[in-house]
C-alpha cells in the first residue's frame, strides 16, 4: 500500500488529485465536467481493435492509457459512479489486404472481402475463424497485464440485435448521415457512397455497392448484385448489413452510451466526422484526446498488417510489463520511436521512478508514472541492480546464462538470489535475451589512442591499488580521478567537490575500448559487480590487443 493510502481519506486524495496536472488526471476532470452536464449512473470507457492482423502495441497502449485515465476518474469521483472499460473489436470488418505476417496467405486471399469473423484461421483450426483467433490473442495479451475490461465482438453485437435500434435510428436520419459524409469524400466515391455495406447472402462479402432503394418502415436497403444484376432487398438489422467504419463508430458511441475513447492522430478527422454523426443520432460523442502514433526505427508508422515495429511478445521477451507500461504514460501526444532501442531505458527508468517514489510528498507521488501504472498502489522497490549493469556484466563476461550472472549478483549484493528477488531474477533472463538479439551482433571494440592507452594503464594501476571490499563509490572516485587528466579534463564542467570536471569522451572511451558497445552503467558501479580483478584482466586484454 503506497504512502497516499496510508495517510490519505477519498476525499483528501481527491483534493490532491484535484490540483494534479498529470494527464490522467486532466482527462479525468473533463469526464467529471461532462457528467456535471449530464449526469449518469456509470461511465463506460472504450477502446477500439481491428483485428485484421495480429495485435500490437499500439492497442495494448490505447488500453493502457485509457486504464489510467479510468482510475484517475475514480479517484476525482471517490469511486462512488460505476465505470466499465469496453474492450471492441470491429470483426465484422471485411478483408481488404492479406497481412504480411500471418501464414497461408494463399487460402486468405480467396476469402478477400468477407468478415473477419466468417474467414478461416490461418494459424491453425484451433479458432473458428481469422478474427476470432486475433481477437484470443488480444485478450490473452490484456489478461497477461491484469486489465480489468470486458471484451465485446462487432459479429456478436450485430448478430444479436443489441445494435437494431441504432441501426434503425441510422436509417431513419439517413439524409442527415449523408449530408455529414458526402463532403468528406471524393466526388468518385461519393457518387456510390452509403453508409450501409450489405451482407451478400450469396457470395458472404461485405458490398461496397450504391444503395438504390431504402424503406425506413420497413427497416431494409436494397442493392443490385454486381454480378447477377438482380435487386437484392436485405433488413438493415440482425448482421445482414453493416455499417462504414466512421457511421459504425458514431453508431456504436450512440447504441453504447459510450462516453470516453482515446484515438491515434491519424484519425483527428474522422473522430469529428464520427462525432457529428453521433449527434445527428440524438447522442453526445465520448470525450476523450488523440494520442500521436508509434513509428518503427526508419521514422514509419506502425502497421498490423505489415508487422513492424514492436510486437507485445517481444517486448516481454526483453523487458517487464511494468516497462512497458511506463512507455506508454510518457507523452503520449508526442511521437515515438517503438523500437529494441527504447528498452534498457524505460527498464531502468520504471525502477527509478518507483525507487523514488517514498520519497515523495503526496502532489509529487500522484505525477510519478509509477502511481498511474499501478493505479495508486506501486509495489515496493527492490531492484538492487540495474538493467544496464545486467547487460554490461553480461557482454563483458560472455555469461549468457543466469547461473553466472548470479554469481556476480550475489557477490555484490550478499543474500540477493533468484528465490529472495525474483523479479531481477526475471531480469537477469531479460538482459540475457536482449544481449544475444541486439548488443551481440553489433559488439565492436575500437582500438585506443596513445593518450587513451596512457589513461588505461593509470587506471589499471589505480584500481590494483585499492584495498579488498572497495565499493562502488569508491571505486567511481578513482574513475574520476584518472579521468581529470588530460586530454579529458573538462575545466567548464565541475563536481559535486567544486574539481574541474570529466569529459563523457573518457566514459565512451571505457565503454568503446573495454566492452565494445557505445553506451554503458556507471563504470564504478560495474566493476564493484564484475570485480576489480576481473576489470583488471580487461584492461590488459584490451592493451595487450591493441598494442
Amino acid at each position: 500500500m503506497s504512502a497516499i493510502d496510508v495517510a490519505f481519506s477519498p476525499s483528501d486524495l481527491r483534493a490532491l488529485a484535484e490540483q494534479s496536472n498529470a494527464w490522467p488526471f486532466e482527462q479525468a476532470k473533463a469526464i467529471v465536467a461532462r457528467l456535471k452536464k449530464n449526469p449518469k449512473d456509470e461511465v463506460l470507457f472504450e477502446t477500439g481493435y481491428g483485428p485484421s492482423g495480429l495485435p500490437h502495441i499500439g492497442t495494448f497502449g490505447e488500453v493502457a492509457r485509457t486504464t489510467m485515465v479510468r482510475h484517475a476518474f475514480r479517484v476525482l469521483t471517490e469511486d462512488k459512479i460505476k465505470t466499465r472499460l469496453l474492450a471492441f473489436s470491429d470483426d465484422m470488418d471485411g478483408l481488404r489486404k492479406v497481412p504480411d505476417n500471418v501464414p497461408n496467405k494463399e487460402m486468405l486471399a480467396s476469402h478477400l472481402g468477407k468478415p473477419l469473423s466468417r474467414i478461416p484461421d490461418p494459424f491453425s483450426n484451433e479458432y473458428p475463424s481469422f478474427g476470432a483467433h486475433n481477437n484470443a490473442r488480444l485478450r490473452a495479451f490484456l489478461d497477461t497485464f491484469g486489465f480489468d475490461y470486458e471484451f465485446a465482438s462487432s459479429t456478436d453485437y450485430y448478430t444479436s440485435g443489441r445494435f437494431d435500434a441504432a441501426l434503425l435510428r441510422m436509417l431513419e436520419r439517413l439524409d442527415a448521415v449523408m449530408k455529414i459524409m458526402l463532403p468528406s469524400l471524393r466526388e468518385e466515391r461519393a457518387a456510390t457512397y452509403s453508409p450501409f455495406l450489405p451482407i451478400c447472402p450469396r457470395t458472404g462479402m461485405v458490398l461496397y455497392v450504391p444503395i438504390v432503394e431504402h424503406d425506413v418502415k420497413a427497416g431494409t436497403v436494397s442493392y443490385d448484385d454486381p454480378e447477377t444484376k438482380e435487386r437484392v432487398t436485405l433488413p438493415v438489422t440482425g448482421g445482414h448489413c453493416k455499417l462504414q467504419w466512421k457511421p459504425d463508430w458514431a453508431m456504436r458511441w450512440f447504441a453504447l452510451g459510450v462516453d470516453y475513447e482515446m484515438a491515434g492522430k491519424d484519425l483527428i478527422d474522422s473522430v469529428k466526422l464520427s462525432g457529428k454523426i453521433c449527434a445527428a443520432l440524438g447522442g453526445t460523442p465520448p470525450d476523450g484526446f488523440n494520442y500521436e502514433l508509434f513509428l518503427d526505427e526508419k521514422g514509419q508508422k506502425i502497421s498490423k498488417s505489415k508487422g513492424n515495429g514492436l510486437t507485445i511478445d517481444e517486448w516481454l521477451r526483453y523487458a517487464s510489463p511494468e516497462s512497458l507500461s511506463l512507455f506508454m504514460y510518457r507523452e503520449p501526444k508526442a511521437a515515438k520511436r517503438l523500437y529494441f532501442d527504447v528498452i534498457p531505458r524505460n527498464v531502468d527508468d520504471y525502477q527509478q521512478f518507483l525507487d523514488g517514489f517514498t520519497r515523495q510528498d503526496p502532489k509529487q507521488q500522484l505525477a510519478n508514472p509509477v502511481w498511474h501504472i499501478h493505479s495508486g498502489k506501486p509495489p515496493k522497490a527492490d531492484m538492487p541492480v540495474t538493467f544496464q549493469l545486467l547487460l554490461t556484466l553480461v557482454s563483458s563476461s560472455n555469461a549468457e546464462n543466469a547461473e553466472t550472472l548470479w554469481g556476480f549478483i550475489g557477490r555484490y549484493r550478499p543474500g540477493v538470489t533468484p528465490q529472495t528477488h525474483p523479479k531481477l531474477d526475471a531480469m537477469v533472463g531479460y538482459a540475457i535475451n536482449y544481449y544475444r538479439d541486439f548488443v551481440a551482433p553489433t559488439k565492436q571494440f575500437r582500438e585506443p589512442t596513445d593518450n587513451e592507452r596512457a589513461a588505461l594503464q593509470d587506471l589499471r594501476d589505480a584500481l590494483s591499488q585499492l584495498p579488498a571490499g572497495s565499493s562502488a563509490e569508491d571505486i567511481q572516485n578513482v574513475v574520476y580521478e584518472i579521468g581529470r587528466r588530460e586530454p579529458f579534463l573538462d575545466q567548464v564542467k565541475k563536481g559535486k567537490d567544486g574539481r574541474p570536471g570529466v569529459s563523457l569522451d573518457w566514459f565512451n572511451m571505457l565503454y568503446q575500448v573495454l566492452l565494445g558497445q557505445e553506451k554503458g552503467p556507471r563504470f564504478g558501479s560495474f566493476v564493484a559487480v564484475y570485480g576489480v580483478t576481473n576489470a583488471i584482466a580487461m584492461i590488459d586484454g584490451a592493451l595487450a590487443r591493441s598494442a
